[in-house]
């Protein structure tokens, strides 16, 4: 099986997750990131957070790790609240002038506007969506360095 970025040199892999205890609850994020043979794991806690704010900060958290502008970015999200929300909603968002369709706000604006921002420094982001909890190796790194996080939280 080919990973995700093999044969482009310059592609980062990240894969997250987050955890929360409660919604909302103490939580955490977690985030590999990849880089031909390296690797780094990264993590964070808040003590009163929700899921969504945790999964968002995983992937702003992993992003803003790199040092520099990446050509390609390959992300891998269980999270259908990101990956919809980054590739279907966002524009709209920022064309409402950060709201909803049905003109209310968007709830973590914030957080999604740190998204933006982080996605604009590198060339191309491309999303991936990965079944949570289904054996996927590098998401399940990504699980167990959020849960530690959110333990820490607690």
């Amino acid at each position: 099986m080919q990973r995700a970025g093999a044969g482009n040199p310059a592609a980062v892999e990240l894969f997250t997750d987050g955890a929360c205890a409660g919604n909302p609850g103490p939580g955490g994020w977690g985030a590999v990131l990849r880089y031909g043979e390296h690797e780094r794991e990264l993590r964070g806690s808040d003590p009163t957070t929700t899921n969504n704010r945790m999964e968002l900060l995983a992937v702003i958290e992993g992003l803003a790790a790199l040092n520099r502008a990446v050509p390609l970015v390959q992300v891998h999200t269980d999270s259908t609240y990101v990956l919809n929300g980054i590739t279907k909603w966002l524009a709209g968002w920022k064309r409402n002038g950060w709201l909803t369709a049905a003109r209310k706000p968007v709830k973590n604006v914030e957080l999604w506007q740190r998204l933006d921002e982080q996605c604009k420094r590198h060339g191309e982001v491309r999303w991936h969506w990965v079944k949570g909890h289904n054996g996927h190796p590098e998401n399940e790194r990504a699980d167990r360095l959020a849960c530690a996080g959110r333990d820490e939280a607690r």
